[in-house]
Formats: C-alpha cells, structure tokens, sequence
C-alpha cells in the first residue's frame, strides 16, 4: 500500500489469506483496550505465536516474499478462530512501505456515500506483552507469544475507488478538511511542525460525546488523511454498520461547520469552553446522548503495574 493524503494504493492481495478469514467462532472471545501509550489492541483468551518476519523488503517490488506469506497465514491461522467477527468479509492486502503492518479492508455504501472500512495490525513486538521464543537477528524479527493483538480500525469517506483488470488497486479519500498545519516550534535540528490533527480530533469527538463522558484514550472520531474518519468501539459485523450510521451523522453535521472549527483552532488549542464549540454544541442532537449511553471506560493496571484501559460499548 502506499498512501498519500487522498490516495490508498493497493498493490497486492492473497486469496489464500483472504480464505483464512472466513473460519467462523461461535461467539467472541476477546476484549478492547488501550495501553498507557494510547495503542489499541485485543486481549484474547489464548496465546497465539507471531512467527519470524522478514525484517527487509525491496520497496520496488509489489510483492511480499513467500516467507513473509508463510509467516503471515500461520499467525491467521491462530487468531481468527477467536477472532472471526473481526476479520468476516475482510479483504486482506500488502503494505511494502509499513510491512509490520497488514491491511484487511471492506467497502460500506451509505445513502449514496462510499466508505472504507480499514484494519491494520501492528505486528512489532512488545516487551511488556509478550515473551519471546526465539530471538530475531539482522533478517527476521523475534518470534514471540502474546495474548494482545494491536490494531486500527478505522472508517474512512472515500469519492470512489480504482481498479487494475477487474480488481480494486485503490481507494480516493473525500477530503473535508483543508491543510491542518499551522506552524513550527523549536529551532535547527530541534525545529518540529506543528499540526492540528490532534486538536481536531478532541474538538470533533467531544462534539459528539454527552458532556463529562469520559472516554480518554478513546476519540470517536478522528482526523487523518485530511477527512472526518470514525475508530470504532465494536469491530464486529454488526458493530461497523452501527458505526457507519454514526459516522455519516456525525459528518452531515460537522462538514459544514468545518472551516469555523477549524479557524478557532489556529488560535487555540481544544478546549470545551471555547465560543464557537460551545455554540455548537447546543445544537448537537439529542441522538448522541443515546449512542454513547453504554460506552464505559475502566482503567486497571497490568501485571507489569502499567496502566491499560478496557473498553466496553
């Protein structure tokens, strides 16, 4: 995959993968969190092994190496029999420029507006949540046992998307939001831009969210790719539709309002005081009162004594 600003790119797929997919559990086996570094992941209820990967890939070629497949099928193989509702009707394909990262993706169409719907594994190992096996060298990575899965999941308004004899090789992204940079700070080789993506992303989550809702580290909606995308609470089938129904709702009402958010947030940083967001505000639907009533956020320690963050919706 190679991804710009408006542009996914797909280079390629495996049907072997993708056939790995369709093993269906009876019934859903993990839970949803968040580390104290704001990284999302799975807890299952058993531990899976993550074999050696190729640390090295030639970025000119499309393809994985076969022993990069291997590695991969074997690690699905393990966690979509505790796993299936996250990964039915996923369409897996390969990152060369994030190749720890694996890509399963479906395609949503709401009231005409086409959406993408984006899982990206995080596969690089972490000393606090697993044990290794056998350690990696200069070509492969640890292999490693763990119960969490890290991930992303993300909902993503797209214009369309681009085929390559009769498969799809790309997704546009519909961009709502102009350039979020507004600045630099620090000076030579310590000089850092400053974007607002963040900010937005407060300023658009709390928009949405009942007043005093605690959800630190969960932000609904997001800014990335210079659009409103949405990280959902429940991955499974029936969750996405839901999510998709607060994703659309929630951009048929912020897209207008779009430009003023954003011309106070070059003044300010986020804060649930500011005038033209406490305007807003009132005039937010009751609706979301509603959406967000069963969300619950508990924060425990692990047994490293590190703060995590379960998330119940």
């Amino acid at each position: 995959m190679e991804t710009t600003l408006n542009n996914i790119a797909i280079s390629f797929t495996s049907k072997k993968i993708d056939s790995i997919l369709t093993v269906h559990s009876n019934e859903a086996n993990f839970s949803f969190h968040y580390n104290q570094n704001e990284e999302s992941f799975i807890k299952l209820e058993s531990e899976f092994t993550v074999p050696h990967f190729p640390i090295h890939h030639d970025s000119d070629k499309d393809s994985p190496e076969q022993s990069y497949l291997n590695a991969l099928e074997s690690l699905m193989k393990q966690i979509v029999p505790q796993t299936s509702s996250i990964f039915s009707n996923m369409t897996y394909f390969f990152d060369k420029t994030e190749i720890f990262h694996p890509c399963f993706y479906q395609i949503y169409k709401y009231k005409e507006q086409l959406y993408l719907y984006l899982i990206r594994l995080d596969l690089l190992f972490k000393p606090s949540d697993g044990t290794i096996v056998e350690s990696g060298n200069n070509d492969v990575t640890n292999k490693y046992k763990t119960k969490h899965l890290y991930l992303e999941s993300d909902l993503i308004p797209i214009t369309g998307y681009s085929s390559n004899n009769g498969k799809i090789s790309g997704f546009n992204i519909e961009q709502n939001i102009s350039d979020t940079w507004i600045g630099e700070s620090g000076r030579g080789y310590l000089l850092e831009g400053i974007w607002m993506d963040l900010e937005l992303t407060k300023y658009l989550s709390k928009l949405f969210l009942p007043e005093g809702k605690k959800i630190y580290p969960y932000y609904p909606f997001t800014c990335k790719y210079r659009t409103i995308c949405h990280t959902l609470a429940d991955l499974s089938v029936k969750g996405r539709k839901k999510h998709l129904l607060y994703l659309h709702t929630a951009r048929t009402f912020a897209i207008p309002l779009i430009d003023e958010i954003q011309e106070e947030l070059k003044k300010e940083s986020f804060d649930s005081k500011l005038p033209a967001f406490m305007k807003m505000r009132k005039k937010v639907p009751e609706f979301w009162d509603q959406v967000w009533q069963n969300l619950n956020i508990k924060t425990y320690l692990n047994s490293n004594d590190m703060k995590e963050f379960l998330i119940e919706f």
